[in-house]
């Protein structure tokens, strides 16, 4: 078994278990979100020995050159020795701008960086608490158009960030950001192509954030946005989206209710059934879907089924980030698993935003 050296201390990792298990099993805290080699939270340096090419994947050049690897994807093949990243690599730091209720339950987080972020309307980011607590979260807002970047941060029970957000962070903060990562935002190599966009819950950030970049862009093809909730009081943004496609003729919004009362100007329903049922031939559309995994799951299949070819679908499911304690890591559901939405198979992405 190969050896991995941390802090002075070695531990033998076990066939098939990554560094980030390993270390987890022996006690060792590393920062970790979505165990599934994304959102680069558990970004770590192999000092001496090398890491295999998988572990580096997605990483920046200049990062890879640098020996970093994601800890959670690195499976040793030969003893390493690894360390944290130095201060301050691949993050950067933002000042909180301002913090605005969208709903009872989501606020949109503002944030100003000290250096430009570059970014991609609909890619995420990692929101830092602390040197080992971060979490991703989508943006919402776009480059050009947004003076400053938008998060749509969710409120989950027991979440160590968000509750941290919406109780604890105030205008004028500042906390450290990852840089931009992830694969679904809008490409205008196609303006003809009609856009299917499905979210529930926060799963509209990302979506928000697309809509806009494709309209900005001078999107040509038909837009199509549907937001589920179960109530009214939970779905948010519908005045300005109604605004947006009032104001562009090939954009259509439906807002969807799944409980009970539906008033006038909803659709009825679950928001993937309404949204299939209303397009049933996706054949050539490029499809868009974030927000709950039993949602985000449902919806690709059905997409599929409906004549979406698989490289155009870009699935991205919000599950929930697991819980540590002192013995390991044990998965308190999965990025968002419980809730609505806080997080792409053609691209497939998923990050932890509890």
């Amino acid at each position: 078994m190969p050896s991995i050296t941390y802090g002075g201390q070695s531990y033998l990792c076990r066939a098939q278990e990554s560094v980030l298990d390993c270390m987890t099993a022996h006690g060792v805290t590393i920062p970790s979100s979505c165990h599934s080699g994304l959102c680069q939270t558990c970004l770590m340096q192999a000092v001496r020995g090398s890491v295999p090419a998988a572990a580096q994947a997605g990483l920046k050049d200049t990062l890879a050159a640098q020996n970093y690897f994601l800890a959670c994807s690195c499976y040793p093949e030969a003893d390493i020795e690894v360390a944290l990243p130095s201060t301050g690599a691949g993050k950067l730091s933002a000042t909180v701008t301002a913090i605005r209720p969208l709903n009872a339950d989501i606020v949109c987080l503002q944030l100003q960086t000290d250096a430009k972020l570059k970014y991609r309307a609909g890619q995420f980011i990692n929101l830092y608490k602390d040197a080992f607590t971060a979490r991703s979260y989508s943006l919402a807002s776009v480059p050009g158009i947004d003076e400053n970047l938008q998060l749509h941060i969710r409120k989950v029970p027991d979440g160590l960030v968000s509750q941290w957000i919406h109780q604890t962070l105030n205008v004028g903060d500042s906390i450290d950001i990852s840089e931009a990562t992830g694969d679904c935002f809008y490409t205008g190599d196609n303006p003809e192509q009609n856009l299917l966009l499905i979210g529930t819950g926060s799963g509209l950030a990302p979506l928000y954030g697309i809509i806009r970049d494709a309209l900005a862009q001078g999107h040509r093809g038909t837009i199509r946005l549907y937001h589920g909730s179960e109530t009214v009081e939970l779905l948010y943004l519908a005045e300005e989206l109604r605004s947006l496609s009032q104001q562009h003729r090939n954009f259509v919004y439906t807002p969807c209710i799944s409980g009970n009362l539906v008033p006038s100007g909803y659709a009825p329903g679950m928001v993937a059934d309404v949204a299939l049922r209303e397009n049933p031939d996706l054949s050539g559309w490029r499809v868009f879907l974030c927000g709950h995994p039993a949602m985000v799951e449902s919806a690709r299949k059905l997409a599929f089924f409906a004549g979406a070819s698989m490289r155009d679908i870009y699935a991205d499911p919000f599950k929930s980030a697991p819980q540590n304690n002192a013995a390991g890591s044990t998965p308190a559901a999965t990025r968002n698993m419980t809730i609505d939405a806080d997080l792409t198979l053609g691209a497939q992405a998923s990050h932890a935003v509890a």
